[in-house]
């Protein structure tokens, strides 16, 4: 059946589908979705997981091979598919089919997917998917649905505000929930939980306008380290709190690990991109960085970052922002003295 995402949570508290196909092209929701079903799912015993990455090489009879086998103890499992391109085309169509026609036990079909064409909707391969199991088309939000999705997203995080303070964020992010996500996570960090003034948010929004801590992160990976270095300066001197910028270079550092450690498995590039919303505009970025890093770089930037933590709190001596600079050289390639 075809449910609307906000009707997904309550879906999942009833019972487990055997089969859920997430559509579209808004990024933030559509991996907050697969998130919610692969949490349902280990919940309820499904501790395997094996994901499968179409495409232009994949072998469609790998879906099904997967279905028939069991591990050594006939543990549970989820099949994580992903579908960049939303086209499964004959053979996957023929796949998908097979398989809703006779459903494994154990196994839950967790399926990602770009955006559907009109026509794909309708099409058996869909109409079969939706039939089995749920169908979820993520659509981007605008308008009233923005505006209350920053008010829950607000909540999640402790804090509150007034109308024309959420209008604000809605008009600075125009859509883009990545970036409104990027907004109240800074929100929370710089201010905690709690009513935010109006004051406050047009602080934080305007400190964005200009140079900001994505602009810095970029910078390093690109190997630009006296840009780097400027930004971050620019940081400092313009007041944006230093938990911010760590925020963000710790997570980037993060995310390239967690990155490396999926290449060096084998899994295909990208699926793995997909997974951690690395997308066309930054893949070359992305893969600049990991030619020239190693994992052991990487680990000493996020052993760095526990320090400049405990430096912006007062537990440790040192300067916090010359931290955060030696952070974004180790990015940048360059050697830390």
């Amino acid at each position: 059946m075809w449910l609307s995402i906000d009707q997904l949570p309550a879906a999942l508290k009833k019972q487990l589908a055997p089969v859920y196909f997430l559509s579209g092209d808004e990024p933030l929701q559509l991996g907050e979705a697969a998130d919610a079903i692969r949490l349902a799912a280990r919940k309820s015993g499904y501790d395997n997981r094996e994901v499968l990455t179409v495409d232009a090489h994949f072998d469609w009879n790998s879906l099904l091979q997967s279905a028939d086998s069991l591990s050594l103890f006939a543990e549970k499992k989820i099949i994580d598919l992903r579908l960049p391109s939303g086209k499964p085309g004959a053979e996957g169509s023929k796949a998908f089919t097979a398989y809703c026609q006779r459903l494994p036990e154990d196994t839950l079909l967790l399926i990602s997917s770009a955006k559907l064409e009109k026509s794909a909707k309708n099409s058996k391969w869909a109409t079969t998917l939706e039939k089995t199991g749920v169908a979820i088309q993520v659509w981007p939000l605008e308008s009233k649905n923005l505006i209350q999705w920053l008010q829950q997203r607000l909540q999640k995080k402790g804090l509150s505000a007034d109308q024309s303070s959420i209008q604000l964020i809605a008009s600075r992010v125009e859509g883009n929930l990545l970036a409104a996500a990027q907004e109240v996570e800074k929100l929370y960090v710089l201010y905690g939980s709690g009513q935010l003034t109006h004051e406050q948010i047009e602080t934080a929004v305007a400190d964005s306008s200009r140079y900001d801590v994505f602009n810095l992160v970029d910078a390093a990976l690109s190997g630009r380290l006296d840009r780097a270095g400027k930004i971050l300066t620019a940081l400092n001197h313009e007041g944006i709190a230093a938990p911010v910028v760590l925020w963000a270079l710790a997570r980037e550092t993060r995310n390239l690990i967690h990155i490396q450690q999926q290449l060096a498995d084998g899994q295909a590039r990208n699926g793995v991109f997909m997974r951690h919303q690395v997308w066309d505009k930054r893949q070359k970025l992305v893969s600049f960085a990991l030619n020239k890093l190693k994992r052991q770089d990487l680990m000493q930037a996020l052993l760095l970052a526990a320090k400049t933590d405990r430096q912006i709190k007062g537990e440790e001596t040192g300067n916090s922002w010359d931290s955060l600079l030696q952070i974004a050289t180790i990015l940048s390639g360059k050697s830390v003295i």
